[in-house]
């Protein structure tokens, strides 16, 4: 096996960026569950899923081009409370992402390597889908206003209020 140090770097550096986004969307995902904003905590706990998803390939390649697999993360969580400022980070992180995943996938070609070439290109595809799906809840605050907020945390208190209590025993 040829070893493609380039790729394992740049693999890495991935492994590094979804380990700063899994904490930021689990940070999130706390302050909009305490919220009462049921919906987007699911959002961001459902991508951080996702990213963990990613790094799982990422490290299963790294470890085929015998690479070590680097766990720490590129960035310390940002301490964001407000929704609105939220899913306009984590709209900013997709973004940043497929674009930096474009072009390691471009790198990985010119090094002679298709499948970190493929596995950075299948990346940009959920990396957007993701950016869709917080700009598209940009939108609906934009479109709604705080009312779009108010009608996820008037559902919890709903769920709430009808679900049978447990009886003490």
């Amino acid at each position: 096996m040829i070893m493609h140090e380039k790729s394992i770097e740049l693999l890495n550096k991935a492994v590094a960026d979804e380990l700063s986004a899994i904490h930021q969307y689990m940070y999130f995902h706390f302050h909009c569950d305490d919220q009462g904003f049921d919906l987007l905590a699911g959002l961001f706990k459902r991508t951080a899923i996702d990213e963990m998803i990613h790094i799982e390939k990422l490290a299963e390649r790294i470890l085929f081009l015998n690479g070590d697999v680097n766990m720490n993360a590129a960035h310390e969580v940002k301490r964001v409370k407000d929704v609105k400022e939220m899913l306009e980070t984590a709209r900013q992180m997709e973004m940043d992402s497929a674009r930096e995943y474009n072009e390691w996938a471009n790198t990985c070609s010119a090094n002679n390597d298709a499948i970190s070439k493929q596995l950075f290109e299948a990346l940009v595809a959920d990396e957007e889908k993701h950016f869709d799906q917080y700009d598209q809840e940009l939108d609906n605050i934009g479109r709604f206003g705080v009312n779009y907020l108010a009608l996820q945390s008037i559902e919890r208190s709903k769920n709430l209020s009808t679900t049978p209590r447990k009886s003490a025993e």
